[in-house]
């Protein structure tokens, strides 16, 4: 019997450790979802001081410094230490503890007790919920273990494009690799499938952004949508690309038409779309295979 086997006959153990995991990589994730963005534009900001003449360069590396929230500290995923954005109070380990700690402290700093934004538990709880669901459906499996890195990676994706509108490469790049690597080993599609369906995944949207572009001279997305469509065709094969596109662009369409009717947007108002394709891709990674099955039982093809 191997490990699997022996954790799939112990369903509290497997799906409560799932649990606390998915809570403690949910609180990484926040600051992942936090400071990338800042990490991404004091980095931009550095590359364009660079370019400038020395005595515009200060002035953009002491911008580019500042970008970071800290007080000209260096930030980074690991430094400095989580603090409260109000007061500075740093977070001591006890008060970090995923959603407990929100609970206790009654969503309040400790310190100036002003309110705690209500994001970080419901990342973390979130990250946990998908978590349990990924290895309900797949079990303690390679493919259960990748798909948990996959799902992690799209929370990050999701919440920082609503956030910014951005896909950092920094998450998408190595989940596409990643994905074409799993199909060395036959994970979820063999390497021919992975490879059309990356390369599919990105030539459909870019030519859609073309000819969108060319019809009415904007640019309806951005690139990183491109390599988030190349991602999912990677790990689940260029046939599942039309069932993603579906699934995210209705939803992202109704979106659109409703805030537009609510007043909230207009017709030029961006909206990110890869919140929509991260949420249908990870649809499509769980029950692709199954809304398949139901359609082609629905329409008599199957």
């Amino acid at each position: 019997m191997n490990y699997g086997d022996a954790l799939a006959q112990m369903p509290a153990l497997l799906y409560g450790g799932t649990l606390a995991l998915g809570l403690v990589v949910g609180s990484f994730l926040n600051v992942v979802i936090l400071r990338l963005p800042r990490i991404m534009d004091r980095e931009w900001r550095e590359e364009c001081a660079e370019l400038l003449q020395p005595a515009d360069a200060a002035v953009a590396a002491a911008g580019a410094t500042g970008a970071g929230g800290d007080g000209g500290a260096a930030l980074t995923l690991s430094s400095p230490g989580s603090t409260c954005p109000d007061c500075g109070h740093r977070i001591r380990p006890w008060e970090n503890i995923p959603v407990l700690s929100f609970l206790l402290l009654r969503g309040r700093c400790s310190h100036c007790r002003k309110p705690i934004s209500w994001r970080y538990p419901l990342v973390e709880s979130l990250t946990a919920l998908l978590s349990v669901i990924v290895i309900w459906q797949l079990g303690p499996t390679p493919a259960g273990a990748a798909a948990l890195v996959l799902t992690w990676g799209l929370i990050a994706l999701a919440v920082i494009d609503a956030d910014t509108q951005l896909l950092p490469d920094a998450i998408t790049l190595p989940l596409l690799w990643l994905g074409l690597l799993l199909s060395v080993w036959g994970v979820f599609v063999d390497s021919e499938t992975a490879i059309v369906g990356a390369a599919g995944g990105y030539l459909g949207l870019w030519l859609v952004f073309h000819l969108f572009r060319l019809l009415t001279g904007k640019e309806g997305m951005g690139r990183g949508d491109f390599k988030l469509l190349a991602l999912f065709g990677a790990w689940l094969g260029w046939q599942s690309l039309p069932q993603i596109l579906l699934l995210s662009t209705v939803p992202g369409a109704l979106f659109g038409i409703a805030l537009m009717a609510l007043g909230r947007s207009g017709r030029d108002t961006p909206i990110p779309f890869g919140p929509f394709l991260a949420i249908s891709g990870w649809i499509s990674l769980v029950w692709g295979g199954a809304i398949t099955h139901a359609y082609l039982r629905w329409s008599g093809l199957a």
